[in-house]
């Protein structure tokens, strides 16, 4: 059997927003909450499993989505229409830019409980003209 990653659990100041912020975001469904989860599929099968936790104890995780270049330009539409704050790194030394990396697109933003969220189009060391990642 190979190894696959099934789902994570994100803590949120409220997981329904957070996961329908994300859903929205990505173009994807929220499913139908399920104990104390409100999870968000991606395509290849992995939940993101939303959980509302005391505020005081979120410490900030990554999240990276690899899409399509099509699937990109929607993403980011989504983002500036929603007045979202992006970032072309992710220390955010690059605002209101997006990143060119290994010839494809990238964007970093922040969720409702403050992760840090990144679509690309070109996984990390694929190669191609452009800046290496961060």
């Amino acid at each position: 059997m190979s190894v696959e990653l099934n789902h994570t659990i994100v803590h949120s100041r409220d997981n329904r927003a957070s996961a329908q912020f994300l859903a929205h975001i990505l173009d994807l469904e929220v499913g139908s909450e399920w104990g104390p989860f409100v999870p968000v599929a991606t395509s290849n099968g992995v939940t993101l499993d939303f959980a509302t936790l005391d505020p005081s104890l979120i410490v900030m995780q990554h999240y990276a989505f690899l899409v399509s270049e099509e699937e990109f330009d929607g993403i980011f539409q989504r983002i500036k229409d929603g007045g979202v704050d992006y970032a072309a790194d992710p220390h955010w030394k690059r605002p209101g830019e997006i990143n060119r990396n290994d010839g494809g697109r990238g964007v970093y933003f922040k969720d409702p409980s403050g992760h840090g969220m990144e679509a690309i189009t070109r996984p990390y060391g694929a190669g191609g003209s452009g800046a290496s990642a961060p």
